[in-house]
C-alpha cells in the first residue's frame, strides 16, 4: 500500500506539473511546437524607422553587386568548429529588401546586379525568339527596353561578428533547491558605402551594429524527502535571439543613416526639407553620440521647437542640479 500510495502522488504530481505547463499562454510559450505553419516575420524596429522616412526630391537608382560576409568566421560550436559560416550569406537579398523599405518604396530605384548574367540571358532568349518567329532583324526597343543604369553603387559587407562581449550570471540554492541564469551577447556589424559611378568617388560611408542577446533560466532540486528517498528534479529554458534578424536590422539600420547621412551632406534631399529638420537634429545626436535618440525625439516633441540640443542641454543640466 506505501509503494501504491508514493505512485499515486508522483503521477499527481506529474499531472499538475503537466497541467501547468499546458494552462495558460506562459505555459504553452513554454513547450517546443511540434507543428506550425508558415507566416510573415514581424517588422523590426529598424524596419518601421525606413518605412517611415519622409519621400525624397528625387529617386535615387542605386546598384548592389554584393554585400558579402567579410569575417571569414565558422559557427562555434561546444565541440569545436564547423564548416557552417557564423552569419548569413544570403546579406545581400536582405539589403535589396531594405532599400525598397526606405519610404516605402520612394527613396530607391533598386537595379538588379547580383545575379546580372541570369538576366542577360533571358534577355537574349527573348531576342533570339523574336528574330526567329516574328523576323526582327533588330529587337523592337518597345518590347524590349534598355536596361536602367544606377548612378550609385552600394558595397561594403559585414565587417565583424564578436561573440562573448558580454557573459554572465547568477545562481543561488537552499537546501538543495536553487535557481540560475546564465547571459551571454553577441555583436554583429556592417559598413556600407554609396560610390557614384560617374566619378567613382566614396560619397559617404556608415557603420551600424547590432548585438545579439542569448540567455538561459534553469533551476533545480536535489534532496532527501524521507530516509533513502531522493528527490531529484530539474527544469530549464535557453532563449536565443536570431542570428538572422540582428543582421537584418544592422543592416536596416545602415540604410536608415546612408540616406539621413546623404541628407546631411548635401548628396540628395527631402521633398520638404523644413518638415524634416527635427528628424535631422535626432539622427545628428545619436550618430555624434551625444543623446540616445529616444531622448532626443522626446525633447523635441516637448519643446515643439527646431533647437532640440539646445532645450536638452538645458533640462539635463537642471536635472543636474
Amino acid at each position: 500500500m506505501r509503494v501504491l500510495s508514493k505512485l499515486g502522488v508522483l503521477a499527481a504530481l506529474s499531472l499538475g506539473l503537466s497541467g501547468c505547463m499546458s494552462v495558460g499562454q506562459s505555459g504553452r510559450d513554454l513547450l517546443p511546437e511540434q507543428t506550425s505553419l508558415a507566416y510573415f516575420p514581424k517588422k523590426t524596429q529598424t524596419q518601421n524607422l525606413l518605412q517611415d522616412l519622409p519621400g525624397p526630391q528625387r529617386q535615387v537608382a542605386i546598384a548592389v553587386y554584393g554585400f558579402t560576409d567579410q569575417t571569414g568566421q565558422f559557427r562555434p560550436t561546444n565541440t569545436g568548429q564547423t564548416l557552417s559560416r557564423a552569419v548569413t550569406q544570403g546579406a545581400g537579398s536582405i539589403l535589396v529588401k531594405a532599400l525598397q523599405d526606405a519610404g516605402n518604396r520612394q527613396w530607391f530605384t533598386v537595379v538588379e546586379r547580383e545575379r546580372l548574367d541570369n538576366l542577360l540571358k533571358e534577355r537574349q532568349i527573348i531576342g533570339e525568339m523574336r528574330r526567329r518567329y516574328l523576323g526582327e532583324e533588330e529587337v523592337d526597343p518597345n518590347a524590349l527596353p534598355a536596361l536602367l543604369f544606377a548612378g550609385v553603387l552600394l558595397e561594403g559587407g559585414i565587417v565583424g561578428y564578436d561573440t562573448n562581449t558580454v557573459t554572465g550570471g547568477a545562481g543561488a540554492a537552499f537546501l538543495g533547491i536553487g535557481a540560475r541564469t546564465e547571459y551571454r551577447q553577441d555583436t554583429v556589424t556592417v559598413y556600407l558605402r554609396a560610390v557614384s559611378v560617374r566619378t567613382g568617388e566614396v560619397l559617404t560611408n556608415v557603420q551600424a551594429s547590432k548585438t545579439i542577446a542569448s540567455q538561459a533560466i534553469g533551476a533545480s532540486a536535489y534532496r532527501f524527502v524521507a530516509f533513502r528517498e531522493l528527490l531529484e528534479a530539474e527544469w530549464g529554458i535557453t532563449s536565443n535571439e536570431p542570428d538572422q534578424v540582428a543582421l537584418q536590422q544592422a543592416i536596416e539600420k545602415a540604410v536608415y543613416g546612408l540616406v539621413l547621412e546623404g541628407v546631411d551632406l548635401g548628396l540628395w534631399r527631402f521633398a520638404d526639407m523644413d518638415q524634416t529638420e527635427a528628424l535631422m537634429t535626432t539622427y545628428r545626436a545619436e550618430r555624434d553620440g551625444i543623446y540616445e535618440a529616444r531622448d532626443v525625439q522626446e525633447a523635441v516633441e516637448r519643446a515643439g521647437s527646431l533647437t532640440a540640443l539646445t532645450v536638452v542641454e538645458t533640462e539635463d543640466e537642471d536635472e543636474g542640479s
